[in-house]
């Protein structure tokens, strides 16, 4: 087709974002490394669809967020005229699988999960309209225990990952209480920006009357000292409240984790109550927050379920990439072991029969493809981090062997493997 006569081509969607290597290998450590975590503290993975009924987010989210007021991607079904949502967060798709599929019957469900997330904002550094969050969520269990287990494995996570407590993240901490001690703190919270109506930004006016618990999370400048000024929900809270409290922070305090408690701190969402947390860091700006998490304890039922707690956590894979990139931490290198070296095109025969007999002993093997020279094939294997380059030269072949040359020890000698008995070299290679 000419030029002139070609079409446009096309881009992906703004916000929305392609992930190639080499930059997908760091995708895929941070994405093996929280696998490997969940194994450990005995979480179940769990996949729900991208797509959910639109009421699920207004009935579990709540009508005056921020997510289901500007953020959602939602859309009528041409087929059916449902109305239907691109998932904004997963707590409430994984609260609603466990009711529809009736996981709790034998008590209660450990699960984490990971995949993309959309929300219609505008798109910034670390925050795009599809990205992507990992999150656990224990649910059946009502005691402290598991608030501050949920927190110390962040901590272990930050620590595999080379994150530095109190450097490169720090934990806030807090409670919501059950809903009449937020029922008063809401009264008070009303009464308190009313007095103060003509200092309350749009968001602030608008919120006043629906979710004033919402205002406290402003960043707004001229606002701050009026929220600082604020009653605060901790002096609201009653004696069982405040005991779950103190059991996170006796385990926090044992485990020797440093916490700020803060007594402004909020979740986006309508539907925690008691333990709430943040991880927060300096290294990425204004926008700190990392993971956040808490309890919702009424949630389930919200969403006609029988009455079950919950608690979890969730991260933003994108701004926690971000952060380990300030922090200067990277994934160990990904390298073959072995390149394979093929000088000539007529024995390409038998040297794949070679390299699958490597593979299947679980040696990885970068094949060489389309031909060059011996010099330029050399260059490509060095230029691939491998430690080994296999040369399926004419002499070797014809004798039945293969050419193993070391590429990272210089001084090294050449030495030659049968290829009859390849496989038997996996572990020797794997080791070295």
């Amino acid at each position: 087709m000419p030029p002139a006569s070609r079409p446009a081509a096309l881009q992906a969607v703004k916000g929305m974002n392609d992930i190639l290597p080499p930059d997908s290998a760091r995708w895929e450590w941070l994405e093996g490394t929280l696998r490997d975590l969940m194994a450990r503290y005995g979480y179940a993975n769990i996949r729900t669809p991208i797509v959910e009924p639109t009421a699920l987010f207004v009935r579990g989210l709540g009508e005056v967020t921020d997510i289901v007021e500007k953020e959602m991607y939602s859309f009528t079904d041409s087929m059916n005229g449902d109305a239907l949502t691109l998932r904004p967060e997963n707590t409430a798709g994984v609260v609603r699988a466990i009711t529809e599929h009736n996981l709790l019957y034998d008590g209660g469900k450990r699960l984490w999960y990971i995949g993309a997330m959309f929300r219609h904002e505008r798109p910034q550094k670390g925050r795009y309209r599809q990205f992507h969050q990992f999150g656990a969520e224990a649910m059946g269990f009502a005691g402290p225990d598991v608030d501050a287990e949920l927190i110390l494995m962040c901590r272990t996570l930050w620590r595999e990952l080379g994150l530095v407590e109190g450097r490169d993240v720090r934990l806030e901490l807090n409670s919501l209480g059950q809903i009449d001690e937020r029922r008063a703190h809401r009264d008070a919270l009303v009464a308190h920006f009313e007095a103060h109506a003509e200092a309350l930004d749009e968001d602030g006016r608008r919120r006043l009357h629906t979710n004033p618990l919402r205002i406290l999370d402003s960043k707004h400048p001229a606002m701050q000292a009026i929220v600082e000024a604020a009653p605060r929900l901790i002096d609201f809270l009653g004696p069982e409240s405040l005991a779950h409290l103190q059991g996170v922070r006796d385990v926090l305090d044992a485990a020797g984790l440093a916490y700020r408690i803060n007594p402004r701190l909020v979740r986006g969402m309508d539907y925690y109550n008691l333990t709430v947390f943040e991880w927060t860091t300096d290294r990425l700006g204004a926008q700190g927050t990392v993971c956040g998490g808490g309890r919702y304890d009424t949630l389930v039922e919200q969403l006609g379920g029988k009455p079950a707690p919950g608690v979890g956590f969730a991260i933003g894979l994108e701004r926690l990439l971000l952060l380990l990139a300030e922090a200067g931490v990277a994934p160990p290198p990904e390298a073959p072991i072995a390149y394979a070296v093929l000088p000539e095109a007529d024995l390409l025969a038998p040297a794949m029969v070679a390299i699958e007999a490597l593979r299947e002993a679980g040696v990885s093997v970068l094949m060489h493809a389309g031909g060059h020279s011996m010099k330029a094939q050399f260059k490509r294997a060095d230029a691939s981090g491998a430690r080994f380059a296999l040369v399926f030269g004419r002499d070797e072949v014809a004798r039945g062997e293969v050419a193993l040359k070391p590429l990272r020890e210089p001084g090294a000698a050449q030495r030659n493997l049968p290829l009859a008995g390849v496989a038997d070299w996996g572990p020797t290679l794997r080791n070295a």
